[in-house]
């Protein structure tokens, strides 16, 4: 296979530092990513939870890590496992309490860690009660949504089929979209804002931003042509009228000014676009939008099969075109992606956590990537993600983000989805190293339950951290080692070096 093939070297060099400007925490720093379903469950319900996230929150301490990005935690019936949400300023009790946020926030404060949250503007939950009186149309939450008599047919002049009042949705049908065409619903969604950046949060990842406007006249959107597509499928059309519209980048500036009545907070946006429209979501220097965008790059253009000079082109790409006096980053995986160790091969995850932590930049980490789990194959039984299901049985893997979003691999023992558990002699080992270092409770099971809202991949009995702990080298060390290396200043301000040595050999030096 062309994976065993492709081999990457990384060089590291020490290089006149270009400037000594003064740094944000959130330049310096590596975000990790946690999606709280899958991090630790608390109180054995096979469920991810915010206090089973403060029992383990020193792990993202000793991983190097100095934020976490935590993915929704709101209200919310779950259609889209709380991308649905019911109410953005109150915590859905499958994960807890606002005092456990509280409680959280204030323990990573002491571990010196920043809470970063998922701002998600662009929909809501059809259970939403701003939804619930827009269908009633009681103003002013009639125009919270994007509402539309229906078609007329041009012949015979009547409303197609069926003919009643319609709302427009990207996303699953439980998740209408916002109207950002609304003053009322903006100042809402700007105070949704403030209500967590007065609960001291450092800051938000912007969800699906392309998103937030679209053409008034509701015209229809060209046909792909895309072969595999069809027609209904979010492909089929180019989203000319629906994506990337130019109030969308008003908006984010929009969102950014309320960032910025708060000190040393951060705004992330995500949007998987072109290279231009990425970097406009940087704004200007009269009108800042995101203090970076998310580089989807590597996520778009590479691949196990691209070539040395495929990763010095998508490098550069970003690189040469972030706008001067703008700040990088670097986003391998997520919990929508593919694991990077099931994309690249468990022999290049070191590799590609390299290019995340020491290409000039914020690294972002989605959680396991440090100690490179894989994807857990599912069944079709098995499957959850409304993405997967809505492709139906024939598709469903190539859709599914399940596999990417499967429990946290903490040991060996049961609840890693099965029975059994794993040897008590390494366990002793784990207890006696972890009593004798600063790495501590290596207890670690994701859950007491036996059954879990994902099954863990079956590869945990070896793949799992503390026996990355245990172990002379592993992903994990190398992991520590690399985030250690971004409180240099070369890695921080330093110039970067690219060279294609070969096919399949790139280097860079900082």
């Amino acid at each position: 296979m062309i994976r065993e093939v492709l081999f990457l070297v990384f060089t590291f060099s020490v290089t006149t530092v270009l400037t000594q400007q003064e740094l944000d925490w959130w330049q310096t720093t590596t975000i990790y990513q946690i999606y709280p379903r899958s991090y630790k469950d608390s109180d054995g319900n096979g469920v991810g939870d915010l206090r089973g996230i403060l029992e383990r929150v020193e792990h993202v301490k000793e991983s190097g890590a100095g934020a976490i990005w935590l993915s929704p935690i709101y209200l919310s019936p779950m259609k889209d496992f709380g991308y649905d949400i019911a109410n953005q300023t109150f915590i859905d009790p499958l994960f807890g309490t606002l005092e456990d946020l509280l409680t959280l926030r204030d323990s990573m404060t002491k571990l010196g860690l920043k809470l970063i949250l998922d701002f998600v503007p662009d929909y809501s939950s059809d259970q939403h009660e701003w939804f619930q009186k827009s269908v009633k149309r009681i103003d002013p939450y009639t125009d919270y949504y994007i509402w539309h008599d229906g078609k007329v047919d041009n012949v015979t002049g009547e409303k197609s089929v069926p003919n009643n009042w319609y709302y427009y949705h990207v996303f699953t049908v439980e998740q209408p979209d916002l109207n950002y065409r609304s003053q009322y619903l903006v100042d809402d969604m700007k105070d949704v804002m403030r209500y967590w950046l007065n609960l001291g949060v450092d800051g938000f990842r912007v969800d699906s931003i392309p998103h937030l406007f679209e053409d008034t006249r509701f015209l229809d959107e060209p046909w792909t042509n895309k072969t595999g597509t069809q027609e209904g499928d979010y492909d089929s059309v180019e989203h000319i009228y629906t994506q990337n519209l130019p109030e969308t980048y008003d908006m984010v500036c929009q969102f950014r000014a309320v960032v910025d009545e708060y000190k040393a907070r951060v705004m992330m946006t995500e949007a998987y676009a072109d290279t231009e429209q990425m970097m406009a979501y940087y704004g200007t220097d009269d009108k800042p939008g995101a203090h970076f965008t998310f580089n989807f790059m590597p996520i778009m253009y590479l691949s196990n099969s691209s070539t040395a000079q495929d990763f010095s082109d998508v490098i550069h790409d970003w690189v040469d075109n972030v706008p001067e006096g703008r700040w990088g980053n670097w986003v391998f995986g997520n919990h929508d992606q593919h694991r990077v160790a099931s994309r690249y091969g468990l022999d290049l995850a070191d590799a590609i956590n390299m290019l995340v932590t020491l290409l000039p930049g914020t690294a972002i980490s989605y959680m396991g990537e440090e100690i490179a789990m894989e994807d857990t194959p599912l069944t079709w039984e098995q499957t959850v993600d409304p993405q997967g299901l809505n492709a139906g049985q024939e598709h469903y893997v190539e859709f599914s983000r399940d596999p990417e979003r499967t429990p946290y691999q903490w040991d060996n023992t049961t609840s890693a989805g099965r029975k059994g558990g794993g040897s008590q002699y390494l366990y002793f080992v784990a207890r006696t190293i972890a009593a004798n270092s600063n790495y501590q409770n290596l207890t670690r099971r994701f859950s007491t339950n036996a059954t879990t809202w994902l099954p863990v991949n079956p590869n945990y009995l070896e793949l799992n951290l503390e026996a990355e702990i245990i172990a002379e080298t592993s992903h994990f060390k190398v992991y520590q080692q690399l985030t250690g290396l971004r409180n240099m200043k070369t890695i921080q301000l330093g110039s970067l070096n690219t060279q294609v040595v070969s096919e399949w050999i790139f280097t860079f030096s900082r």
